[in-house]
């Protein structure tokens, strides 16, 4: 390897070392993860509500603009707008519905994983296990979250708004939802009821981006003066097997600089592509490979073609 000093296990990320943690890849690559504070998942909540109300208003705005447009509030025969207006409704409970779920589903099964609130204070969803996102664990988080927040809360305020309610099924279900609120701050995990049974935790941002985001070290480094990508060429077949996920998961084996998940992941990039895996150089083959792999995807990109990761289709 590139130096035999000692080299700690990991580099702390956040201000609260206890929410810091290791995830160790289905490849067996340890990466650095820090789980999201309770208050940055609260603030993500309740900005993703004050979204999806807003989305809420701006139909019922469109809605009503609709009617006048019409002429169906305002002419004085309600009898002749029943029928557009029951439309309108069902738009409006259909709108209701879909902003509720489909929000939080399509921007957590985003390249982001996150949505708009979670965005805004760095956080994103991830798999306990190490591996991708999968469509089951984020339909599986959210529809859980229908039974921890959503329907009690429904259930409270048209029982408020009918008067049915009694003070004892209002007292039930305040301590339900306050239940899951509060579960997080009891496990160390910061988990919720969904996070639990889908697998799934929520961690904060890792750099995603493309730009030159390999350690200083890298660039330097290389025997005899030769750049590792100068002794190390690699054809478009050897680049074609991964994709974005897998170089950020390079990168991070290459920041935290450890001996063995050095030769563990040379070793793997090399079954894949067909290599024989030399000894004492992996640090300077995965440099050169980092290098090759970012070139190849940016390239891609700027023709407006992205590949997630190894499961993805070939570019």
């Amino acid at each position: 390897m590139s130096d035999s000093r000692a080299v700690e296990p990991w580099i702390r990320r956040s201000a609260n070392p206890k929410l810091d943690r290791i995830l160790v890849t289905p490849e067996g690559v340890p990466l650095n993860v820090t789980v999201a504070a309770a208050g940055a998942r609260v603030g993500a909540l309740l900005l993703d509500i004050v979204i999806i109300i807003g989305l809420i208003l701006l139909v019922t705005l469109i809605g009503a603009a609709l009617l006048w447009a019409f002429g169906l509030a305002f002419d004085g025969a309600p009898e002749s707008a029943s029928g557009p207006l029951q439309f309108l409704a069902v738009l409006w409970i259909i709108a209701v519905f879909l902003f509720r779920n489909a929000y939080f589903l399509y921007f957590e099964l985003g390249d982001r994983a996150a949505t708009w609130g979670k965005r805004a204070v760095g956080i994103r969803v991830a798999a306990r296990d190490g591996g991708r996102l999968t469509a089951e664990a984020v339909i599986a988080r959210n529809i859980v979250r229908d039974i921890e927040l959503f329907l009690p809360l429904i259930f409270l305020t048209s029982g408020e708004a009918s008067g049915t309610m009694t003070d004892l099924t209002a007292v039930a279900g305040f301590l339900w939802v306050l239940m899951f609120l509060l579960f997080p701050l009891f496990n160390r995990d910061r988990l919720r009821g969904g996070d639990v049974i889908a697998g799934t935790w929520v961690i904060q941002n890792v750099k995603k981006n493309l730009g030159n985001i390999v350690a200083p070290a890298a660039a330097a480094s290389g025997t005899e003066g030769a750049a590792p990508s100068a002794r190390y060429q690699f054809s478009d077949e050897d680049l074609a097997v991964y994709g974005e996920y897998e170089l950020q998961t390079l990168e991070n084996v290459l920041r935290s600089d450890q001996d063995e998940a050095l030769q563990k992941v040379a070793a793997s990039i090399c079954q894949k592509i067909g290599w024989e895996p030399g000894s004492g150089d992996e640090r300077a083959f995965l440099e050169a490979y980092y290098t090759a792999l970012r070139a190849r995807l940016e390239r891609s990109m700027r023709f407006g073609k992205r590949r997630k990761d190894k499961h993805s289709a070939p570019e």
